[in-house]
């Protein structure tokens, strides 16, 4: 509630309309003076936020204390003291993915590649015992801890040169044999060595063989995008691209949850289908709830994660273990209060609807990966 002026006149600014008290009956808008003071713009502005807080506070420990209890309110029309179900799921999700990709970034997966001399990527560990294998002094030794220690707190990709680790000729056989045999992802290379180096190349090859023997359409675009990603890359450079399409992979993550949720609202309509009294979108608002739910116990999760690991303790062991099962009792309980079913039901259903959401979910991944894979 606004406390500027009233305005004296009873028509309303907004729609013209007369105005029977101090709100438009029609649109609703206050009928005040239009002209504001700076005081009173900053004192709005502190005030929404104070009414937003509130409401996110004491709306959220309803919904970490009495599971299924907001969807149910909010079916029954009691809405006016608690925060909006789409306003609480758009902060909350912001929120999480804010942090949450604060804290898992791709670019530190792995550490830095290491190239010896003959052009070769090794993993650092490896070129580390390498390296080790060569010092002739505890003082050499100590020299190269530290210098691969320093190594392994780089926080992006980059490619380090050491000449001083080699491999002998029989490690580059076993590598030509692994590369020969290249790994293979929805038709995309794990290694750029055995691409060709363009498409006329491709074509010329298949051209040679029986017409039979030709790739057909699926493997002949595969061919086609790893010859796109080896001039775009290079070669030996399969690792940056594969953490190019984790991270556009993990990007998508907002929009698959938010995909997922109206599947999961079918899956729930068909298992409560005799429940007639619930329609399509109770179902979605139950999730709605349930996912906000998720979002601020993932985000206490990994803060007990973080301590732990700053504070190595069996108490946070402890306390992430209680926090699990409470987030699995929970789930089956707002089931239970909401739909109002026996215990028995409930945990069938329940147990169906883990089932099925992880199948959808695993489509979902598999379909977001391939377009990251297409995005890069």
């Amino acid at each position: 509630m606004s406390h500027s002026k009233e305005r004296a006149e009873k028509n309303c600014l907004n729609c013209g309309e007369i105005v029977q008290g101090k709100y438009c009956q029609f649109c609703g808008q206050e009928n005040i003076e239009p002209k504001e003071s700076l005081w009173g713009l900053i004192s709005h502005f502190f005030q929404d936020i104070t009414h937003f807080d509130g409401k996110f506070f004491s709306t959220g420990r309803l919904l970490f204390t009495r599971p299924g209890f907001l969807p149910k309110e909010y079916i029954a029309g009691r809405r006016a003291r608690y925060l909006h179900p789409i306003r609480m799921y758009v902060f909350t999700s912001a929120l999480f993915f804010l942090i949450f990709y604060s804290l898992f970034s791709v670019k530190n997966w792995g550490g830095p590649i290491v190239t010896n001399k003959k052009g070769k990527t090794t993993n650092i560990r490896n070129a580390r015992e390498e390296a080790l294998k060569r010092a002739k002094t505890k003082a050499d030794s100590a020299s190269i801890e530290q210098a691969f220690k320093s190594i392994s707190r780089i926080p992006i990709p980059v490619e380090i040169k050491v000449n001083d680790i080699d491999s002998t000729d029989e490690d580059d056989d076993d590598d030509d044999d692994r590369s020969s045999k290249a790994d293979r992802f929805f038709g995309l290379t794990a290694s750029f060595e055995d691409a060709y180096d363009s498409r006329e190349q491709y074509d010329s090859a298949q051209l040679k063989l029986p017409v039979a023997e030709r790739d057909g359409w699926w493997s002949r675009q595969s061919e086609y995008r790893n010859i796109e990603l080896k001039k775009r890359y290079g070669e030996g450079k399969e690792r940056e691209m594969w953490r190019d399409v984790a991270d556009k992979f993990m990007h998508t993550f907002p929009y698959l949850l938010f995909l997922s949720l109206p599947l999961y609202a079918i899956i729930l309509k068909l298992l409560y289908i005799r429940r007639r009294q619930f329609y399509y979108v109770d179902h979605a608002l139950f999730l709605i709830y349930l996912y906000i739910f998720t979002f601020l116990f993932l985000l206490i999760f990994f803060g007990l994660r973080e301590l732990q690991q700053r504070w190595d303790h069996w108490t946070f062991d402890l306390l992430i273990f209680i926090l699990m099962m409470y987030g699995i009792y929970y789930a089956y309980k707002s089931m239970r209060k909401f739909y109002g079913q026996r215990r028995f039901k409930t945990i069938v259903k329940f147990l169906l609807l883990n089932f099925l959401a992880f199948s959808v979910v695993t489509f979902l991944f598999i379909i977001f990966f391939v377009y990251a894979l297409l995005r890069v």
